[in-house]
C-alpha cells in the first residue's frame, strides 16, 4: 500500500471552502464528507480535509491558530504544466482567494502562490521533468 497524504485544515465555512476548491478543478470525495468535513481529492494519494473549527478541536489540544495573521505552512501542489499553474492560480484569486507572493520563474520550475478564503497559503508549481530527476541546474558562470 502506497503513503497518502491527508492534509487537515481549519475551514470558517465549509460550504465556501468546498465551492472555492471545486472552483480550482480538484473533486469532492463525497464518502468522507458531511456537514463538518469535506475531503478535496488532489491526486490519487493527496486529500484536503476541510473541517469546521468545531471538528478540528477535537483533533487537538492546542488553539487553532489564525492562518489570516500567520503562516506555520505552506502546501505545495506540482502540475503537469506552467498554463495548469496559472490556470489554478487565476482561478484561486477570482475564486476569493489572494496572492501570496509574486511567480516565481527559475526556468526549470515555475509557481505561483495564493491564500485560500481561511489565508492558508498553497503553492502551485510546474517543474521540468529531467530536474525532477537531476535536481536543478548548476548556476550560470
Amino acid at each position: 500500500m502506497s503513503t497518502s497524504v491527508f492534509i487537515n485544515l481549519p475551514v470558517s465555512d465549509l460550504d465556501a471552502s468546498k465551492a472555492f476548491f471545486t472552483g480550482l478543478g480538484y473533486t469532492i470525495n463525497e464518502n468522507f464528507t458531511d456537514e463538518t468535513a469535506a475531503c478535496v481529492v488532489f491526486g490519487d494519494t493527496v486529500y484536503a480535509m476541510l473541517l469546521t473549527h468545531e471538528k478540528f478541536a477535537g483533533f487537538t489540544d492546542r488553539s487553532i491558530g489564525d492562518a489570516q495573521a500567520s503562516t506555520s505552512a505552506i502546501y505545495a501542489l506540482s502540475t503537469d504544466s506552467r498554463e495548469d499553474v496559472d490556470r489554478i492560480a487565476d482561478a484561486a484569486i477570482a475564486a476569493g482567494g489572494s496572492q501570496a507572493q509574486p511567480p516565481s520563474d527559475l526556468g526549470f520550475m515555475y509557481s505561483r502562490s495564493f491564500h485560500d478564503l481561511d489565508g492558508h497559503h498553497w503553492e502551485v508549481l510546474w517543474m521540468d521533468e529531467q530536474a525532477q530527476v537531476d535536481g536543478p541546474p548548476s548556476p550560470v558562470e
